[in-house]
């Protein structure tokens, strides 16, 4: 039994389908995210789960009790906003303390309570302090303090990190699932972020228009990825026109050993969508890789750590990336051969191509 359940959950705004038949099931002790672009329904699920909002169909249930229809507020939900939602008059250990109030904890252990809690974020020095003296990252352990304070079933995250800059939100995520295991807590984390998605989660659930599109593992997802869109949505894709010849996929003027989709007929056009990391470059008309793309080098991104190189493919007028060792330096203008990992791509019919 999972501790967090969905069962066939929709629900509709006007003429806006938020969710349709959404299932998840999220395990005693996992960290989930739910992972799409604006408007595919991952808020409005989360939501649901605190009783924010109501569904129109489907069940939601904790440890098995239906708390479909249980008010927000007898709901035993950890709830972080992306806006902290702090109360600007109250000191930080005030703030900690407001859910401990509101459940009428005695004075002894909601002091213990919150001291534990402002000790596990890292706050234990900025008790008597108010918000407003606070950096917003602290500011969202203090919300992330009063959420974990009350000892809820399960944590619900809504983008928390998403209004803060980019260091802090690396460093304050790894806090967050730091403390997510340490104290063993069911989550489930919003984000639009597929970064935050794949570097903190146990699982990941990729979602469109309402549905679960894929939920696996985060390195499932990325290297797996079920559908074209996943695969666009997740990581970085190239995306390149070509033709089923039966046998493989013309591309441009060269006919590569990549294996065509199911039911595609010889003619038909096809995209073939490939990561950075899964394409090599070589010398222009290099005799060991006949299958090889000429193109020529646009641009480079140098990272440090990284480098990820541009080039435009001749014949086909598309610009590709490939990740390359930031010791190998490419310039504008040189001529390059382009070869794909024929195991690696994915090919789906234009047909399947959503547009853009």
């Amino acid at each position: 039994m999972s501790a967090l359940d969905y069962s066939a959950v929709s629900k509709t705004f006007a003429s806006t389908i938020a969710l349709e038949h959404f299932d998840l099931g999220v395990r005693d002790g996992e960290l989930i995210s739910l992972l799409g672009p604006s408007g595919c329904g991952k808020t409005t699920a989360l939501r649901i789960a605190a009783g924010f909002e109501h569904p129109d169909g489907g069940a939601v249930r904790v440890d098995g009790a239906d708390i479909t229809r249980t008010p927000a507020h007898k709901r035993n939900m950890g709830m972080v906003f992306q806006s902290y939602s702090l109360f600007p008059n109250l000191n930080v250990e005030s703030n900690v303390a407001f859910g401990l109030r509101v459940r009428k904890v005695g004075g002894s252990e909601r002091s213990r309570r919150i001291a534990e809690a402002l000790e596990r974020v890292q706050l234990s020095a900025f008790a008597k302090r108010y918000p407003h003296q606070l950096s917003g990252g602290k500011q969202q352990r203090v919300a992330l303090a009063r959420a974990l304070v009350v000892e809820p079933a399960v944590l619900l995250l809504d983008e928390p990190l998403s209004a803060l800059d980019a260091k802090v939100r690396t460093t304050l995520r790894e806090e967050i699932r730091r403390l997510q295991q340490d104290v063993g807590i069911t989550t489930l984390f919003v984000t639009h972020d597929q970064d935050e998605a794949l570097a903190i989660s146990d699982r990941v659930g990729v979602m469109s228009h309402g549905r679960l599109e894929q939920l696996g593992t985060p390195r499932e997802v990325y290297s797996n990825p079920a559908s074209a869109f996943v695969a666009r949505f997740v990581g970085q894709i190239n995306e390149l026109a070509g033709t089923s010849n039966g046998n493989g996929i013309a591309v441009g003027d060269r006919n590569l050993p990549i294996a065509p989709p199911v039911g595609a007929a010889s003619g038909d056009a096809v995209i073939v969508l490939i990561r950075p990391e899964d394409i090599e470059l070589v010398e222009l008309d290099d005799p060991s890789s006949p299958d090889a793309l000429p193109g020529t080098v646009v641009g480079e991104d140098f990272a440090g750590s990284s480098s990820t190189v541009w080039v435009r493919l001749d014949r086909l007028d598309t610009l590709i990336s490939a990740d390359v060792a930031p010791s190998s330096a490419h310039q504008p203008g040189q001529r390059v051969g382009v070869v794909l990992d024929a195991t690696r791509a994915r090919v789906e019919t234009s047909a399947a191509a959503p547009a853009g």
